[in-house]
């Protein structure tokens, strides 16, 4: 049990490095709002994640293996997601002014919004369902309880993700005041923007 713990845990810190939706999301409330909303919005993401490990578990997400329309169905409504937040951020950097270089002073959106954010974000990308599914088990020893080890993996998965972004918000939050010059704020709300269309039209084009 121990060896398949210790693969486990190696397995999940290399799949929450590879950058994502969830990634982007979480950098760029982190940079735009702050250090809390960041945190808000890793603690929403690993509640995804820990509901599809346990969608995973109890067999829920299978699901979306097995039926091609709840898979596109899933698909198309997180591509909808990701480029309607990303289409809010163009949005945003066009109502910026360029030319004005001073520090904008701006309000942290609730933690309550950016908790949801990460909600959503995780949860509206089936890939994560669908990796979960094919993902956890394989770690599940051989005469081990299968429920009770893929509930405690998906614990632990969402640990392991917490561990890995919680660092990039603290750095975010000490690169924030850069961002609160007009001009750069307004860039990287462009950039922000067009990741995530991107990222929802990728998504959207996959089969």
């Amino acid at each position: 049990m121990m060896s398949s713990l210790v693969a486990f845990v190696g397995a999940a810190f290399l799949v929450a490095m590879v950058p994502g939706p969830s990634t982007a999301a979480i950098l760029r409330r982190s940079l735009m709002s702050g250090r809390g909303n960041g945190v808000a919005t890793v603690l929403g993401n690993e509640c995804g994640v820990l509901l599809w490990g346990l969608a995973a578990a109890f067999g829920l997400s299978a699901l979306l293996l097995a039926s091609q329309l709840a898979y596109d169905a899933m698909r198309i409504t997180g591509a909808a997601v990701l480029v309607f937040m990303g289409m809010r951020a163009l949005w945003q950097a066009r109502r910026g002014t360029a030319e004005d270089d001073e520090p904008v002073r701006t309000s942290a959106v609730s933690h309550g919004r950016a908790f949801r954010q990460g909600v959503v974000t995780n949860f509206a990308n089936p890939k994560a369902g669908v990796f979960a599914v094919s993902f956890l088990p394989q770690f599940v020893p051989h005469g081990a309880p299968v429920l009770a080890t893929l509930v405690l993996f998906s614990v632990i998965w969402a640990l392991v993700d917490m561990i890995w972004y919680l660092p990039m918000v603290w750095l975010a939050g000490r690169a924030r005041a850069v961002f609160q010059r007009r001009s750069v704020r307004r860039r990287m709300e462009q950039v922000s923007g067009v990741v995530l269309v991107a990222l929802g039209i990728r998504l959207a084009a996959e089969s």
